[in-house]
């Protein structure tokens, strides 16, 4: 097991170390640092100067490990925007991506496991036909639509729930957070509904069509013959074996989702890191879009990488297979 997590763990430096070169050829390419930090007025030996001194005038790959060193130590560079590190930008604005995700994340598991249970158990009743009919609807519709068809009914026709922004947030411990107000959570509702109504149906019909599966297995025909409880083959013998593929898929589509809330949050107005990666884009701030890809993709490898050990440790063949 050792020997499996250390594998993991050198292909995610790998892969982190792609998508710093990645970034940085886009930083390179894309902009002029100089014509960003100084106004018209200043000479071009100036210029020349300040080139020099930022390290600009050296080859490619000097500039690519210089960028990676002090990328190690935290240092993403200045957003020209802000004038701040643009890891402090991205710190400050990521409380809101991520209590966006983490409530969103909770609809679909509570709501994906009984419905796709039930639509493996009772795949004829008119219930399951529903919910995959409906599980095929939420895949058609894209996200901007359905948070515009949420807004529409429940903030412009009913009044129910606010439309945009985040509401009232209280600090805690350095982390301004919405989930301690009632005005944060109103705010919250029809975001997380919109940025889940992604997922919900995959995951439906992923559990559905896993379950429908095990359910024909040798093992639970003869937990069947046993004569076991019901509740006890479903939840026990046959549910048990279903997560395996759901825990991969769900590791994978959690990095999507994240990437998913830049529009979610584009439409609520919501004031996170989706919505300032579209800020960024207007503003031309090259830095802090590289800086935000960095991020996302540092957090997308290590959920990927958890997952892969958490499965490693439920599958134990995946840690043989790996070995050959």
């Amino acid at each position: 097991m050792f020997a499996f997590v250390i594998r993991r763990i050198i292909q995610s430096l790998f892969v982190i170390l792609v998508i710093g070169f990645i970034g940085f050829a886009i930083k390179h390419q894309i902009g002029d640092p100089v014509r960003d930090l100084v106004g018209i007025s200043v000479s071009k030996a100036e210029r020349d100067a300040l080139r020099e001194q930022l390290g600009l005038n050296d080859p490619f790959m000097s500039q690519y490990v210089r960028f990676m060193k002090n990328a190690v130590h935290g240092d993403l560079g200045m957003s020209f925007f802000y004038k701040k590190p643009t890891l402090e930008v991205i710190v400050k604005k990521a409380p809101a991506t991520l209590e966006l995700v983490f409530v969103s994340s909770l609809i679909i598991i509570f709501l994906s496991i009984p419905a796709g249970v039930y639509a493996a158990i009772r795949p004829r009743s008119w219930l399951t036909r529903f919910i995959m009919g409906a599980s095929i609807v939420g895949v058609s519709i894209p996200v901007f639509l359905t948070a515009i068809l949420l807004i529409y009914v429940f903030s412009v026709e009913l009044g129910w729930l606010p439309s945009y922004g985040r509401g009232a947030t209280v600090s805690l411990w350095g982390w301004e957070t919405g989930l301690l107000t009632i005005d944060g959570w109103k705010h919250l509702i029809l975001p997380s509904i919109a940025l889940s109504s992604i997922m919900l149906p995959l995951f439906i019909r992923l559990i559905r069509s896993e379950m429908m599966e095990v359910l024909q297995s040798e093992y639970v025909k003869y937990a069947w013959a046993k004569g076991l409880a019901p509740r006890r083959v479903y939840f026990v013998h046959a549910f048990k074996n279903t997560l395996l593929p759901v825990i991969t898929v769900g590791g994978v589509q959690l990095g999507i989702l994240i990437a998913y809330t830049i529009l979610t949050e584009t439409v609520f107005q919501w004031q996170g890191m989706g919505f300032m990666f579209l800020e960024a884009v207007e503003r031309s701030d090259t830095t802090l879009l590289v800086a935000y890809m960095m991020v996302v993709g540092v957090v997308f490898v290590a959920v990927n990488t958890m997952v892969d050990i958490i499965y490693g440790l439920v599958n134990p063949t995946v840690r043989i297979a790996g070995r050959k």
